[in-house]
């Protein structure tokens, strides 16, 4: 697909061109220790269902598994991971000390059509040899997935090629939310947003539920296609999100949407809107 020996165009460019993130293309597995990613794959199982754990809890629950284990390499693999607890310190990484943190828009919000709100999120993803990360942006009201990345790095640059992709396929919302990760609160992610006149709201530290329905997509989308399946290379993972996400746009009932897809909660009221 990509012609790394090209002298007329750039690998950047065939990217580009590819809709493909170049992190992805020169992705080599991480040459990491067996046991570090089995350790990995149930430290994020677990905190898929307890986000409040950190280094102590996460260690007592693996020693309870019958490992042998101090707390120090749990900090180090949930560093790793972009992991940590939601009380006290944010879920993800935490924002540049010279980067602006913006205020929480949506408490008391009645949130009741799409392009309303969108929020994006960021996952460590367990590949067969090592591992990336996954950035999606969603559509509040419809759950739907207006893009992703993946990356093998947590650089903001994926973060801002997602974004940069949803505005052109969808225009752009009335609010932007995400935690207050560095990558979010980046001065590129946030040229963005300020360019194409979009407000900004940021969780509050430690607030889990305030990006509540895509941590559920992470859980979906982990317990339901992920966690089945090894990945061997970028590629092999991105191909197999592009289709999974389709199904869950396209095909994928949500009995909080009344048993409707994403998409015909978002094309149904767009279509409405245009109408009224």
């Amino acid at each position: 697909m990509i012609d790394f020996n090209s002298s007329e165009i750039s690998v950047a460019f065939q990217c580009n061109l590819l809709s493909i993130n170049r992190s992805s293309v020169y992705y080599k597995p991480k040459q990491i220790k067996k046991r570090d990613l089995d350790l990995m794959r149930i430290i994020d199982e677990q905190y898929l269902e307890t986000p409040f754990y950190g280094s102590r809890s996460m260690r007592n629950h693996i020693r309870r598994l019958g490992w042998t284990i101090n707390r120090k390499p749990i900090q180090r693999l949930m560093r790793l991971m972009g992991l940590q607890a939601i009380y006290p310190k944010p879920r993800t990484t935490k924002p540049h000390p010279q980067n602006k943190v913006y205020p929480y828009l949506l408490r008391g919000l009645k949130i009741n059509r799409p392009d309303q709100v969108w929020a994006a999120d960021i996952t460590y993803v367990p590949m067969s040899r090592g591992f990336m990360y996954l950035v999606a942006i969603m559509d509040w009201h419809s759950r739907k997935v207006l893009s992703w990345r993946v990356s093998n790095s947590m650089d903001a640059d994926f973060c801002v090629e997602a974004l940069e992709e949803a505005i052109d396929k969808y225009g752009c919302p009335e609010i932007f939310n995400t935690d207050q990760g560095c990558q979010f609160t980046s001065e590129s992610f946030i040229n963005v947003l300020k360019r194409n006149n979009i407000k900004i709201s940021m969780d509050g530290r430690g607030r889990f539920q305030d990006n509540i329905f895509i941590e559920r997509l992470w859980w979906t989308v982990k317990y339901q296609y992920l966690y089945l399946r090894a990945f061997d290379d970028g590629k092999e993972l991105k191909k197999g999100l592009k289709k999974w996400f389709q199904y869950y746009n396209q095909d994928r009932f949500h009995q909080s949407l009344e048993d409707w897809t994403p998409d015909e909660i978002y094309f149904m009221k767009q279509e409405l809107k245009k109408v009224a």
